[in-house]
């Protein structure tokens, strides 16, 4: 495996001042190692330094090194064009995961850890789902595990769990989690309850306030938790309540107008582009499909697609 410019392990403990400069050193790395990204920089003529095109991951192995053995794929149907994203070093995108839970939520031990997703079995090329299942082995918990297919058992769990006054962590794709509180109405006090996005395509399709709304009502809890990452990503970015993200110390979002892809901003209004710092063997450099603002203190919020953008999100997990 090819060496990277840095050692990793100090991604996770990046001071704020830090980041620009070791952007900068993986940023020349890539653009050495990583052929895809090499003529994209070429071809943008930009003075700074040019987002990826999110879409290049549905036609393009964007990878450094020799192939790498392990590969995440985006949900779809049999006649969607899926992204493929080339993991070249899982336990990369392992610490990248459990040093953002700990750094948002503490330990997964202090955790049952409950998935409304498919198992990793029926989704092993799913970076969401191998998440899931990684933090459900770390919490350690009997009860942890994947529930999709079965809410009678998953409702008794849940009834358990808060006599025990038990701490639970409960992601689910929006739909399911919808579906779960219309037909198990009931009042968490010690549950986490965090939906991951995913209505598109499955039923009639609810706002994040509605969405919200909606499962607050119905499952007691006082705030919806989300989560914001996607298959060509390595980190996830959380939030805690009203749907406003914050991002771990590796990774940053940025603004780009609609018209004007290379007008890159700090703060605003527009486009999506993210820095994810554990893209290390692949593209830490990512412009998405979603429309977005970004505040002063880096936190951010979704608002939406582009027009042109090709159907995607969990809810398709179970397609």
């Amino acid at each position: 495996m090819l060496q990277p410019p840095i050692d990793t392990n100090i991604l996770w403990t990046l001071a704020p001042g830090q980041f620009l400069e070791t952007s900068k050193i993986i940023f020349n790395w890539q653009l050495q190692n990583n052929a895809v990204y090499k003529q994209w920089v070429a071809l943008s003529k930009s003075s700074a330094i040019p987002f990826l095109p999110i879409s290049f991951f549905k036609t393009q192995d964007v990878f450094i090194g020799a192939k790498p053995m392990h590969l995440f794929e985006s949900s779809g149907t049999t006649q969607d064009i899926k992204s493929h994203h080339w993991v070249q070093d899982l336990s990369l995108y392992e610490a990248s995961f459990l040093e953002g839970f700990k750094l948002f939520y503490g330990d997964p031990s202090k955790y049952c850890v409950i998935g409304l997703l498919p198992s990793y079995l029926e989704r092993k090329h799913s970076s969401l789902v191998y998440m899931v299942d990684k933090l459900i082995k770390a919490s350690g918990h009997a009860e942890s595990g994947f529930y999709l297919d079965d809410f009678a058992k998953l409702n008794e769990v849940l009834q358990n769990l808060e006599k025990q006054k038990k701490p639970v962590w409960f992601i689910g794709v929006s739909f399911a989690l919808t579906d779960f509180a219309i037909a198990f109405p009931q009042q968490l006090k010690s549950t986490i309850v965090l939906e991951t996005g995913g209505m598109k395509g499955r039923k009639e399709e609810l706002t994040r306030n509605e969405l919200h709304q909606l499962l607050t009502d119905n499952l007691g809890v006082a705030s919806i938790h989300s989560e914001y990452g996607m298959t060509e990503l390595l980190s996830q970015a959380y939030a805690i309540k009203e749907g406003v993200f914050k991002c771990p110390p590796w990774m940053k979002v940025m603004v780009a107008e609609e018209e004007d892809p290379t007008s890159i901003k700090e703060t605003g209004r527009g486009v999506l582009h993210i820095i994810d710092l554990a893209n290390i063997y692949s593209c830490s450099f990512i412009a998405t499909e979603d429309i977005g603002e970004v505040f002063e203190d880096g936190s951010f919020t979704v608002l939406g697609r582009l027009d042109a953008s090709a159907r995607r999100g969990c809810s398709l997990l179970v397609v």
